[in-house]
């Protein structure tokens, strides 16, 4: 397989969160840079701009972005043997090769998309697959966080199949695949890590809620199967899950303000998920009476305000924590996690702007823009730690 070459020796792939958030943050800013002139109408793009930028995002981005956490930090959570260089640098392989080819044949055929995306899935299976084993090997009598997070896991590699069969054979599947991979997979994936990681890291008092992610499961769920019925009209669970979670995190007693920019981000990201359910259930509820678009603002708010959020935050903690560095934000890692709420805000003013029937495009390409160089600051900031062990000063 590609860079078996006397990997075991170069600090980058010595560790699986290095090679995995180095491609997610290269696979994004490619991304949205082919989206936003195919949005645009600048390049004309093999795969409607809607699938690549949904597909893209979510298993181009995230997914190697997850995994880079998980295949680190789940063996932790399940007290088993660390996972083996040679088990996620094949993963590794099939995703940077999958993404080579989904990329590229966007532009010239949906046939290498096509080949891209087994590849990818066969990276996503495998690491699901590791995952598996963690769960079903460990000695642990609680399991019920690793179950969550297994779990999600494992709906993401059924979104994923999905996604592939509308591509190849039933483009509607693709509205079912995009609703499962971002309610199921993403959000419930990324809220189970988070309700388990964020209370400890703010050393909250409050005891686990054992039935919050049964219940958020259950509504999720049922949005999902609402949406497939007819659009806009989960309103009221969105409304319901908004609510529950809202309850939930104020429950933790978080510190507000919060000093520790290491625990603002996360925080931050928490508090977007009421406000993008509760939000986003009225926003759909304007659109079942009026047909008003908003631009998907509801998947866009809980995308970016608390996965990527999130993401930002937990990858600056994995990143700082495993290469030496000390644990703590410095002005660079501030401005970060500002931008990264800025982005979160043009992106709801962009949504707004389409709705009352106003020219959004320039804040369009400035959202894209902010979106694209505040990747790149993280790459050009935490690169060198990922890639060669840099230790940082302020």
């Amino acid at each position: 397989m590609p860079f078996s070459k006397n990997r075991d020796d170069h600090y980058f792939f010595s560790q699986p969160h290095q090679p995995f958030f180095v491609l997610a943050f290269i696979n994004a800013i490619i991304l949205m840079l082919v989206f936003m002139l195919a949005y645009k109408g600048v390049l004309h793009i093999a795969i409607p701009a809607f699938v690549f930028h949904a597909y893209g995002l979510i298993y181009l981005l995230f997914t190697p972005a997850f995994l880079a956490f998980l295949l680190t930090t789940f063996p932790r959570f399940a007290s088993t043997p660390v996972v083996e260089n040679k088990a996620y640098m094949r993963i590794f392989s099939f995703f940077y090769m999958g993404a080579t080819l989904y990329v590229l044949g966007s532009i010239i055929s949906p046939v290498f998309s096509a080949f891209g995306m087994i590849l990818l899935f066969i990276g996503h299976l495998l690491g699901t697959l590791i995952l598996k084993n963690i769960y079903t090997t460990t000695k642990m009598e609680d399991t019920h966080d690793i179950f969550w997070i297994y779990t999600a896991m494992r709906l993401g590699v059924v979104a994923h199949a999905l996604f592939i069969v509308g591509q190849l054979f039933y483009a509607p599947i693709i509205g079912l695949a995009t609703e499962i991979s971002i309610y199921l997979y993403l959000f419930l994936l990324t809220f189970s890590v988070a309700q388990r990681m964020v209370p400890f890291f703010s050393h909250s008092m409050e005891g686990r809620n054992d039935y919050l992610l049964k219940v958020t499961f259950v509504l999720l769920i049922l949005h999902i199967l609402l949406e497939g019925v007819y659009s806009n009209s989960s309103f009221i669970v969105d409304i319901l899950l908004g609510l529950l979670i809202g309850k939930e995190i104020l429950r933790w007693k978080f510190q507000f303000p919060q000093p520790n920019p290491l625990l603002w981000v996360l925080h931050t990201a928490l508090y977007w998920v009421p406000i993008a359910f509760i939000l986003g259930g009225l926003t759909n509820l304007v659109t079942l009476l009026s047909s008003t678009s908003f631009l998907a603002l509801d998947i866009h708010m809980l995308t970016l305000g608390f996965i990527f959020t999130i993401l930002i935050g937990f990858g600056t903690r994995v990143t700082l924590g495993h290469s030496g560095n000390m644990m703590q934000a410095d002005k660079w890692t501030r401005n970060l996690f500002y931008a990264t709420q800025v982005l979160v805000g043009l992106r709801i003013i962009v949504s707004l702007l389409a709705a009352f029937g106003l020219n959004f495009m320039i804040l369009f390409d400035i959202t894209s823009t902010v979106w694209i160089v505040l990747l790149a600051v993280w790459a050009y900031r935490f690169f060198p730690v990922l890639i060669q062990g840099k230790k940082l000063t302020k």
